[in-house]
């Protein structure tokens, strides 16, 4: 049996890690997580809500549109398969270790700490950024829609304030961050409301806008075609790469599902069957309202066509109104913000329980290992995601809005370098089981390592483009284009901290702690 770390975890007056169990069959540590608090659905539910689906359309729709036109619902379709490819990655690496590190337990599990601990890494970068775009939008919509409920244009200017805005923004945040810090019972009946308003506006968006389209009343109108799902007709590659960035960019989050594992009922297999009905209700959601919307506005630059550049980066403030009518258009509003507020509140679980695992083998400090007595949650690892995430978009905000801009765009080079880290890790780890099944070569071995390396292609892809200043912002340090400096900056950044937690906790860089392992060598001889 591969050996552990035999020392005895300690705790103090908040339960830690000596008080939830000690270490499982596959040589990881119970955490003291409330297990059997979600379900498939609730687990599902809270996938759907990470990704946002009605922020993510209303603010992609729009340049998407601008990079591919008419093919976008193709470029969609492309952007689910890598991402479905990874899902089955997660699903065989979770009913093997079910452990609520997820990318990070599994990558150490299969290549060492040292690149273990620079996909977590990615992973708390990138949602940490998330959060704060997340707070940002969820204030923006709420003046919005205060504006159009009090028929004020002072109201909704107050968005533009900037002391108003980061104060809001911070209280949404502070909100978030208690929702998340009273454990999943809480944290699942909120969502279950919020994600079912959601689909629900959204479903009455579709039927209404095709219903409007097909009358032939609307000058932008088109018909469908079946040529908009074909992914060759795109202009070119460049064009076709720009929006495949985009596509994936929206899937981002259902792996949520996976860092719930261990308060998941039958954690081994629950958690990859919702990761799997979430991709399954957000491909179809995206394809419905994306030909939808195609139909009734056309991808013109004028109007209300969504290739308009000064409707692009909220396409359903300006479709609400004309598509749903005057009262039903303020529901559009109120589900892009509760699709804001909904993802904000759940998007602090992964990074929570990425940094909780971190603590638990010591690759980051031991208090943030520290479980609620109470809520059977990482308090203190969800309290510092707050933190850090308002500190980061408060200071972001009055230092630059360029360098906030900039580091939203760099977001895409992190989901891909921890996504693609994460796939390459399953073909690797279930190596000596291919052989075994055709079943087994394909969902751990072929499907992870595709979708691995279609991943890898769009981190180095971005990475390059990223190099030009007109990228992003348009800003730039030295003639290099600032999302580059911001996106490999960050990269750098966890190498050092990796290299400070190195002198600080040398047993889990020995491999002493979570060590490296194969399924072979996890059960008993």
């Amino acid at each position: 049996m591969v050996q552990v770390d035999p020392r005895p975890q300690t705790g103090d007056t908040v339960t830690s890690v000596g008080a939830a169990g000690g270490e499982t069959s596959s040589g990881t540590r119970s955490k003291g997580l409330s297990g059997n608090s979600v379900g498939l659905l609730g687990s599902a539910v809270i996938g759907i809500s990470t990704v946002a689906p009605v922020y993510c359309l209303t603010s992609t729709l729009g340049p998407t549109v601008g990079e591919v036109g008419v093919q976008m619902p193709a470029v969609f379709l492309a952007g689910f398969l890598p991402m479905l490819l990874v899902a089955f990655a997660y699903r065989e690496l979770n009913n093997a270790v079910p452990d609520c590190g997820t990318s990070f337990t599994w990558t150490v599990k299969a290549f060492g700490p040292r690149v273990g601990w620079m996909c977590g890494w990615g992973l708390v970068i990138a949602t940490i950024i998330v959060l704060s775009n997340l707070a940002g939008v969820a204030t923006s919509f709420f003046y919005l829609l205060l504006g159009e409920l009090t028929g004020s244009p002072a109201v909704a200017a107050l968005d533009d304030n900037k002391a108003a805005h980061v104060l809001t923004c911070l209280v949404f945040i502070a909100a978030a961050t208690a929702v998340s810090y009273r454990g999943m019972t809480a944290t699942k009946g909120v969502q279950y409301t919020l994600v079912g308003l959601q689909l629900a506006v959204l479903a009455g968006f579709v039927v209404l806008a095709v219903i409007k389209a097909r009358s032939g009343d609307f000058a932008g109108s088109v018909d469908f075609s079946w040529t908009w799902l074909d992914p060759f007709a795109v202009r070119s590659f460049s064009a076709f790469t720009a929006g495949l960035s985009l596509s994936i960019f929206m899937f981002w989050g259902w792996d949520t599902c996976l860092t719930v594992n261990e308060e998941t009922a039958g954690s081994a297999k629950t958690p990859g069957r919702a990761a799997l009905l979430a991709m399954v209700v957000l491909i179809g959601s995206y394809l419905l309202t994306a030909v939808a919307s195609q139909m009734f506005s056309g991808v013109g630059r004028e109007g209300l066509g969504l290739g308009n550049p000064d409707t692009a980066d909220n396409v359903f403030a300006a479709l609400a109104n004309p598509v749903m009518g005057t009262v039903l258009g303020v529901l559009l509003f109120v589900a892009v913000l509760a699709s804001a507020a909904a993802s904000l509140q759940t998007t602090f679980i992964p990074v929570a329980r990425t940094v909780l695992a971190m603590s638990t083998y010591e690759a980051l400090p031991a208090s943030f290992a520290r479980i609620h007595p109470r809520f059977r949650s990482p308090g203190r690892a969800t309290v510092a995601a707050g933190v850090a995430t308002g500190v980061f978009y408060a200071v972001m905000s009055f230092l630059s809005e360029n360098v906030l801009i900039d580091t939203i765009y760099a977001l895409g080079l992190m989901i891909c370098f921890y996504y693609a880290i994460t796939a390459f890790s399953c073909a690797w780890f279930f190596r000596r089981e291919l052989r075994n099944s055709a079943r087994d070569l394909l969902f751990k071995g072929v499907f992870p390592a595709l979708g691995g390396i279609l991943l890898a292609a769009v981190f180095f892809k971005t990475l390059t483009d990223m190099w030009n200043p007109a990228y992003g912002s348009g800003s730039s340090v030295l003639g290099v284009g600032s999302v580059f400096v911001i996106g490999v900056g960050l990269l750098v950044l966890g190498l050092v901290l990796m290299l400070v937690m190195q002198r600080r906790s040398p047993a889990f860089f020995r491999g002493t702690v979570l060590t490296r392992a194969t399924p072979a060598l996890m059960v008993e001889d």
